[in-house]
């Protein structure tokens, strides 16, 4: 019965105080619809990887499980030889400090999106998408040229290349949630293509980071999207425990002053391309990197006739650190403000890729962006019914909340540097 990928009947009952014992690294329980499955062996062989299915280790996964598997069916057959019992009808079917009646509301909720074809996506909404990408590209290299390698004209290339870039994220990442194509296979190949040869990166990292933010959004020691590389501290829990540690890799309390120096210039052409490689040749992840070096060939055979080696190296440096900076105020956006949105707009939704419906997209991962606002309505009428805090905000009131929430989490780190 404790070895995971032995399959046994389902008659033996636990309670959740003894899956709760099973929550280490060389022992993992997991909980699905009152189903009990012991994932210690097999974990290492999932397809998202073991990180990801980790994080619910003496847990109940059936949101997590329910949210990421478009296709239940074909994944049950991976989880009945890792079938080892269930719950006693005597026990709950989550963990005593979640709220039942909130979890059965959504349940609801998610039923209905559902059955209204919410989960369906329209192919020539992603097929304009990319077309305005591809198009971005193509007037950014036409422009120089045609009328020449001027400042302002290089300039404007740069930051051409820096909207593409930006967009072709907020693409990627609609593949990555295998969100566009009925079949995966579909949207992991297509990923591939997008954010291998349109953006420079790979999709194992990509994949990697973002389910487990998404498992574990805003957890510490779970969510990659909190560890920014010693570089800035967020939120309130992670200012305390470096400060107690006595933990001065920067000058946190300044960190609202070096946001805008360092971040950019870091971001993208280091900490990224870093992560990247590191990532596809530990994995051996060779179709990737073939991806990857795919972009770097296609830039390099546009640009170097224009501009030599070093200019075009200079020009993909500086359209990065444009990037870099859109990504940062993004990323610190999304992350500080887990429970409010950005108010829509047509702008704001090309801008943010439609992850200013941040509280739908974590809500509903694999439903398609332009749908976000039809379901948006009924969130907010759900968190109202359960005293959840749902917040709405202007573009200009999440940017400035993100250098506020910096300085605020950088008091914290030095208060407790200094006093505890």
């Amino acid at each position: 019965m404790g070895v995971g990928g032995q399959q046994t009947e389902a008659a033996v009952v636990f309670s959740w105080e003894e899956v709760q014992k099973h929550c280490s690294r060389n022992d993992r329980w997991l909980v699905i619809s009152r189903k009990v499955y012991n994932i210690t062996q097999w974990a290492k062989r999932h397809p998202g990887g073991s990180h990801v299915i980790g994080h619910y280790a003496g847990e109940d996964a059936t949101e997590a499980f329910t949210a990421f598997h478009p296709d239940q069916t074909f994944v049950q057959k991976f989880l009945k030889p890792l079938l080892i019992g269930e719950l006693a009808a005597t026990e709950p079917s989550q963990e005593g400090n979640k709220n039942a009646a909130i979890i059965q509301d959504f349940e609801t909720l998610r039923t209905q999106v559902e059955k209204e074809g919410l989960f369906k996506a329209k192919p020539l909404f992603f097929c304009l998408h990319l077309s305005h990408i591809l198009l971005l590209e193509a007037l950014a290299w036409m422009m120089v040229w045609y009328w020449g390698t001027s400042w302002t004209l290089t300039l404007l290339c740069a930051v051409m290349l820096a909207t593409s870039q930006a967009q072709a994220g907020w693409l990627q990442h609609d593949f990555g949630h295998l969100s566009v194509f009925k079949k995966s296979k579909w949207n992991h190949l297509v990923h591939k293509f997008v954010i291998g040869h349109l953006k420079g990166a790979a999709a194992s990292w990509w994949n990697h980071l973002h389910y487990n933010h998404h498992a574990k959004p805003n957890v510490l020691s779970k969510d990659p999207d909190v560890n920014m590389s010693g570089i800035f501290v967020l939120g309130s829990v992670q200012p305390v425990e470096y400060g107690i540690k006595k933990i001065k890799h920067m000058p946190y309390n300044h960190q609202h002053q070096y946001f805008f120096l360092l971040g950019p210039p870091l971001l993208v052409p280091v900490v990224f391309n870093l992560q990247n490689l590191n990532v596809m040749i530990s994995r051996r992840s060779w179709v990737d990197l073939a991806w990857y070096l795919s972009f770097y060939i296609r830039y390099f055979s546009c640009y170097v006739p224009l501009y030599g080696f070093f200019g075009s190296v200079a020009l993909n440096l500086f359209s990065s650190v444009v990037y870099s900076l859109l990504m940062l105020l993004y990323h610190f956006l999304f992350q500080l403000q887990a429970t409010s949105n950005i108010e829509k707009s047509f702008f704001n939704d090309w801008f943010s890729g439609h992850l200013n419906f941040q509280i739908e997209h974590h809500l509903f991962p694999r439903m398609p962006r332009h749908n976000y606002h039809l379901v948006a309505p009924r969130v907010r009428a759900l968190c109202d019914k359960h005293g959840i805090s749902y917040q709405m905000k202007t573009l200009w009131q999440g940017m400035t909340d993100v250098v506020s929430s910096l300085k605020t989490s950088g008091d914290l780190w030095l208060d407790a540097y200094l006093h505890k």
